[in-house]
């Protein structure tokens, strides 16, 4: 899945020119701290931080003058993991998209690529929740969801995650809203689920930790 349709033109970019100040205010109004910096022919010639503008010698100075190393980016066509990657590994609140001939093509905010995820592993449907914790080496996938289909239970998402002594997290995202059946069938398996959360349990407290984690990607 590429991030195409993710990429934003409502946040311009800075130009070399720009001073410190117009800088600050601009992070503070799009509710970034990273803006891509673009020259007068519309190529991208570098990130700025607001470190690295809190860090300049006065509110007059040139934006440029701050720049430095080779800008980070992504394209058009890249898939939604990759763009993440880049995101995640520079700490930036947005990375700018350039085309196959340099020039600047928009930029994709962290917050908007989170959502996209949220939507990917199906957050906003109605569902309970089971989470599994396996050896690496028995946790066929393919088995787990043919487990818990023969339930007559469709399994609407799954993600994994690494974890120590070569172990693997597994949470899975169903369509019914109790999932006191389907752990009970994977338990006789041989399968460790380690919670279950209903969706009927606690919806409130649920939504709580979903907002707070989205005020967080927006710091």
């Amino acid at each position: 899945m590429s991030v195409d349709v993710l990429i934003s033109h409502v946040t311009p970019p800075l130009r070399p020119t720009d001073r410190v100040e117009y800088a600050l205010g601009l992070m503070m109004e799009m509710r970034v701290r990273h803006l891509p910096v673009v020259d007068k022919d519309g190529h991208l010639v570098g990130i700025i931080s607001e470190d690295d503008l809190l860090g300049s010698d006065g509110p007059d100075e040139e934006v440029g003058t701050r720049l430095q190393g080779t800008p980070v980016h992504v394209q058009a066509a890249d898939h939604v993991f990759e763009v993440t990657r880049v995101i995640m590994n520079h700490g930036l609140t947005m990375v700018p998209v350039v085309g196959r001939d340099g020039q600047y093509d928009g930029l994709i905010r962290r917050h908007d690529l989170f959502e996209r995820f949220a939507a990917m592993l199906g957050t906003q449907s109605t569902g309970a929740i089971l989470a599994l914790e396996e050896d690496k080496r028995d946790a066929a996938l393919s088995r787990i969801v043919y487990l818990v289909e023969q339930n007559d239970v469709r399994v609407l998402s799954l993600a994994t995650e690494e974890m120590p002594d070569d172990h693997i997290g597994i949470t899975l995202k169903l369509d019914v809203r109790d999932a006191t059946r389907v752990r009970h069938m994977l338990e006789h398996n041989g399968y460790h689920v380690v919670a279950a959360f209903g969706e009927e349990e606690d919806q409130d407290g649920l939504m709580d930790r979903v907002q707070e984690f989205m005020r967080y990607l927006e710091v």
